[in-house]
């Protein structure tokens, strides 16, 4: 991209609706709410022939130092810093209040070319608020709606003003066809399908997400990855509330990491922001391919860990758990032996999952925590031949034949792989509907055990093996 643009404003002026419509997904949440926004977010965007990359910021307050506003405004300041050309949005429908004049004197000192966008301009009476733009001193504001799309041709025509024709279309002929036009419909976030089965690929970025309940150190545990206060961190339960990517490389593999709001038990899920952000957290568990559960070692295994973990199970994705706040254990060894025990027994269903102690404030653990989602990752793309799999089958049968169902027993003929990311098994046997469970749990560990497959879900389909002759049969009639 040739250059990056910041959208940056007080509360509740529509930053994040104008970053979506620039952006042409609905990734950033939108509520009436002020203050949805907390995090920075940087995402490719398309304004008719412009490329840019567009930075979604919280809005800028008065605050108190050492706040949650004081460290939130920290975070626009170091995308004003980042950004080529500044968004600076006000309400054309509420005017302008003290507030809008005092960053204005922030956005000029910066020296950074301005845009002054009069945000909710199709409201009635929007005209007054439109011509108080002019008092900010910051040039003729720009009327549009972003909820609606209207007045981008003029966005477009000001940014080309302001950074020149060379500038604004430097990297024209490395056009991206893969951001969708401005003018197309807004949908939901566009991922390349993880359950699509190409040939393991280390040169793709690997998507993983981090989730847990509030306060488990989900945000703190990215930033210390990445080596930088990427993300807003604090002691208050609940900061992160969007779904943010962070794009990083680990021993030159390139990851995308994916921050969530931490997930309450339903029942305590009440207000609309809320559900949006867990809503925004199970999308991102859906298109991730590893999903670090990060638990509260002080606290770790209620139920609400559990649930999620049980979660990415039936998803399909592969699973790691952090045990975060390391450095808070008393006797680490006794605990750590007494936490992996709880895993397996917990977590049958994913026997073998591996389970790291972290410290994300002191970085302790990180190595070990990133070695095991790679390992993970490789284990969720595993393929067993069809040849191994039916010698591994005939002596598991011969060792524990299946148990007879009213005095018939179960013939199992042949057992054979039909997808990765997670293995997933089809066995051929006769009466299909009356195989025991057990006996099922007994093949799925079996095959734990015998292809190196732990910590990953493992979905076994049983069906009834076709007779060769039915369709000659058929046709004779």
């Amino acid at each position: 991209m040739g250059f990056k643009v910041a959208i940056i404003g007080r509360p509740n002026v529509g930053k994040s609706t104008l970053f979506n419509r620039l952006a042409g997904r609905r990734l950033a949440l939108v509520d009436d709410t002020p203050g949805v926004t907390r995090d920075r977010r940087v995402h490719p965007a398309k304004l008719y022939d412009l490329q840019f990359d567009v930075i979604d910021t919280a809005g800028f307050e008065v605050a108190a130092a050492g706040t949650l506003q004081a460290r939130m405004r920290e975070q626009t300041e170091i995308a004003i810093t980042e950004a080529d050309l500044i968004f600076f949005m006000i309400d054309a429908k509420a005017g302008l209040v003290p507030d809008d004049r005092t960053f204005a004197e922030i956005v000029r000192k910066s020296g950074k070319p301005v845009v002054l966008v009069a945000n909710k301009a199709e409201a009635r009476g929007a005209q007054g608020g439109l011509l108080e733009g002019y008092e900010l001193g910051l040039g003729e504001p720009v009327p549009v709606s972003a909820e609606h799309g209207q007045g981008l041709p003029d966005l477009r025509d000001a940014v080309v003003e302001l950074l020149g024709e060379a500038r604004a279309f430097e990297d024209d002929e490395e056009e991206d066809d893969d951001v969708p036009a401005i003018s197309e419909t807004l949908i939901g976030e566009d991922v390349a399908d993880p359950d699509a089965e190409p040939d393991y690929d280390e040169t793709k970025p690997m998507r993983i997400a981090v989730i847990g309940r509030p306060n488990a150190g989900k945000s703190t545990l990215i930033n210390a990855l990445i080596g930088e206060e990427r993300l807003l961190t604090g002691p208050e339960a609940g900061i992160t509330r969007d779904s943010i990517s962070v794009d990083w490389e680990w021993r030159g593999r390139a990851m995308k990491l994916f921050d969530t709001a931490g997930m309450r038990r339903k029942a305590k899920v009440q207000e609309k922001l809320e559900k949006l952000s867990v809503a925004d957290g199970l999308r991102a568990i859906r298109f991730a391919e590893v999903v670090i559960v990060v638990l509260d070692s002080t606290i770790p295994f209620e139920k609400q860990d559990l649930q999620l973990a049980d979660l990415i199970i039936r998803e399909g994705r592969a699973l790691v758990i952090a045990f975060n706040k390391w450095d808070l254990i008393e006797h680490p060894q006794e605990a750590l032996a007494d936490l992996r025990e709880k895993t397996a027994r917990l977590l049958p269903q994913v026997r073998g999952v591996l389970a790291v102690p972290v410290s994300a404030e002191t970085g302790r653990g990180l190595d070990k925590l990133m070695d095991a989602v790679l390992k993970a990752h490789r284990v969720w793309n595993t393929r067993v031949s069809t040849a191994q799999l039916n010698r591994w089958l005939e002596r598991t049968v011969a060792h524990h034949p299946p148990p007879a169902v009213a005095g018939r027993r179960l013939r199992i003929k042949y057992i054979t792989q039909v997808k990765a990311r997670p293995p997933g098994f089809v066995l051929s046997c006769t009466r299909p509907d009356e195989v025991p469970q057990s006996y099922v749990r007994y093949l799925v560990n079996g095959l734990r055990e015998t292809f190196d497959i732990p910590g990953v879900p493992i979905r076994m389909s049983i069906h009834a093996s076709e007779n060769p002759y039915a369709s000659k049969a058929k046709k004779r009639r």
